[in-house]
């Protein structure tokens, strides 16, 4: 039986990159983290992503073969000048998530996906088993 699986490395219960990111980021919270809830219904799966802050457009996922690529980026600049066109303040901000899942299992001609308040909602249907034609053998 084939799942929705996702590509990731796993580091079990250590993960060596956790001390790192404590000492850069606030909280010990990790940038461009996007929390994903997947779970299986009878004849689909149902995948849960929230993307806070990004808009539709500016979200895409592709899908390749038997991969389905969720990718979303934003960015923001923020100028602000004086009567003299010199700069007073100056800030950008740029924010990109990527993250690929094997759909080996997925009839992916039926993927539905719908975003609303910042969480991205596919719909991702299980394919058909095939059933193998029956035919009568010829005894010699």
């Amino acid at each position: 039986m084939y799942g929705l699986t996702p590509f990731e490395k796993s580091f079990g219960l250590f993960d060596p990159f956790a001390a790192l990111d404590n000492g850069f980021f606030k909280d010990g919270q990790r940038v461009n983290a996007c929390r994903t809830d997947i779970r299986e219904e009878d004849d689909k799966y149902v995948m849960e992503s929230e993307l806070p802050g990004f808009n539709k457009e500016d979200i895409t996922v592709d899908i390749s073969g038997t991969s389905l690529t969720l990718k979303a980026e934003h960015s923001e600049n923020n100028d602000e000048k004086d009567k003299n066109g010199k700069y007073i303040r100056r800030e950008r901000s740029y924010g990109s998530y990527q993250r690929s899942f094997d759909i080996t299992g997925i009839d992916a001609d039926n993927i539905h996906a719908d975003y609303k308040n910042g969480v991205l909602i596919m719909t991702l249907p299980k394919k058909k088993p095939d059933v193998p034609a029956s035919r009568r053998l010829e005894i010699q």
